[in-house]
């Protein structure tokens, strides 16, 4: 997504701020995926959608509470709330006042003004990448769905937690010795594209190609495990250096903030993964593979 589509969609939200409309329905207004535009947005941004959505209500909700003789029950339902008992607390909790004491003089409130995207130059840095395409690929993975609004949530913690119910069940042995010793990577993958449009498929496999046990595979597919198939693609490949997952996130922020604006390569809606070696190099928590597009100028 290019900044100019960041602006477009909070000129969008600042349109309809009053309407009945969460992050679904703006990325839907430039034509992307709920999933591909809320994470985007967050990492550009820094909150999702949805958080830029209910500081803007809040913010105009106190300035119209405060300038007019609007009730709080009105304002509640103009700033999208369903009852006047949920808009009193989230403005509690945004502006550290009730509703009631931001109509006298005096009282403490919060500014939350319209974003406006610029690119500002900083010192350089390197990224290091690599450029890579490979051709329709097949993984035999465990699968859950998870809500599209959960990426990049500070405070949800659902695929770490998969990860780790996998662990602790032993799931991942019986992929791991279809493969031969020496290549028996771990592979998270992560697709946008779902019919309905609020959730996305994570998965956690192995490649199957031909040095995968076929016999093996069969017997895991009868278990519940999923064969997951992925198109020809391009990918950007970062190396994500570090102790734990936050490394992941690191790389994403800058592939959006740094990558993506300066050399013209958009992320595609293919899936993207990691790749959790066997034997990975001192340091390498995973590579990051990105399906990427040249955008047109």
């Amino acid at each position: 997504m290019s900044i100019q589509l960041i602006q477009q969609a909070i000129n969008y939200m600042e349109e309809h701020i009053c309407e009945d409309m969460n992050y679904a329905d703006v990325a839907k207004s430039i034509h992307m995926s709920s999933y591909n535009f809320h994470r985007t947005f967050s990492f550009i941004v820094g909150m999702t959608a949805n958080e830029y959505i209910r500081s803007r209500r809040l913010t105009l909700a106190a300035q119209e509470l405060q300038a007019t003789d609007l009730s709080v029950i009105d304002a509640a339902y103009k700033y999208g709330y369903d009852s006047p008992e949920s808009f009193s607390k989230a403005f509690s909790r945004f502006h550290g006042s009730t509703p009631k004491q931001a109509k006298k003089p005096g009282a403490p409130l919060h500014l939350f003004n319209p974003l406006v995207i610029k690119i500002i130059t900083e010192g350089g840095s390197i990224m290091d990448y690599r450029m890579e395409h490979r051709e329709s690929q097949q993984f035999l993975a465990l699968v859950r769905a998870f809500p599209s609004e959960n990426i990049n949530d500070d405070n949800d913690h659902s695929i770490p937690d998969f990860w780790t119910e996998c662990a602790e069940k032993g799931l991942f042995e019986s992929m791991k010795l279809l493969r031969p010793e020496g290549k028996r990577d771990l592979y998270g993958l992560c697709s946008p594209t779902r019919e309905n449009e609020t959730h996305f498929d994570y998965g956690i496999g192995v490649i199957v190609d031909k040095d995968t046990d076929s016999a093996g595979i069969k017997k895991l597919l009868e278990k519940g495990y999923s064969l997951w198939d992925t198109a020809p693609a391009d990918y950007v490949v970062f190396k994500c250096i570090g102790e734990d997952g936050d490394c992941i996130g690191e790389v994403w922020s800058k592939f959006y903030k740094e990558f993506s604006p300066q050399t013209g390569y958009v992320q595609t809606d293919d899936t993207d993964f990691e790749i959790y070696f066997e034997k990975g190099e001192r340091g390498l928590f995973c590579e990051l593979w990105v399906p990427v597009k040249k955008e047109k100028a």
